[in-house]
């Protein structure tokens, strides 16, 4: 296992935890990330804070590991956050009072890591899919869960440039 892959790691270890101090100190002070559904967080604090957020929103938050990549000073990590929103969630638009709802949201991370700390982090979730089994979007549709993978066939057609 290599460093990138051990930070990304600890990382997951501390957001499931909730625990602050050990998130902010696996990131460089400088460190930018991107995310979904807003600008740019600059620096170990404000990206710490945005990730607890999630935490706090969903206290009994887990880590459904998918799959797993690194190389080189990056590592990639592809899974589902699945937790009940029983807390006020803090977005972009302000805050959101709990709904009960319980959540399974495909998601994934891109952590780059220099001199053991995170330097730059992507995450990547479908804002649509979040809202809609919190039960915010698409009524019809609330509380889906994220469907299966397809079969090989259906694949392997998908990727044909008949």
């Amino acid at each position: 296992m290599g460093q990138a892959r051990e930070i990304a790691d600890r990382m997951t270890e501390a957001i499931v935890r909730g625990d602050a101090d050990a998130l902010r100190g696996l990131y460089a002070p400088d460190a930018v990330a991107d995310r979904p559904e807003g600008p740019r967080l600059e620096g170990a604090d404000a990206i710490t804070d945005y990730l607890l957020g999630f935490r706090r929103g969903f206290p009994d938050m887990s880590w459904e590991n998918g799959r797993q990549f690194e190389s080189g000073d990056t590592a990639i990590d592809e899974g589902y956050i699945v937790g009940t929103h029983t807390a006020t969630l803090t977005s972009p638009e302000g805050e959101l009072p709990a709904t009960g709802k319980a959540i399974r949201v495909r998601e994934c991370d891109i952590v780059t890591v220099r001199g053991g700390v995170a330097v730059e982090h992507h995450f990547y979730y479908d804002q649509l899919d979040l809202l809609t089994q919190l039960g915010l979007a698409g009524s019809d549709t609330a509380g889906a869960t994220v469907p299966g993978p397809r079969a090989a066939t259906d694949q392997a057609r998908a990727g044909s440039t008949r």
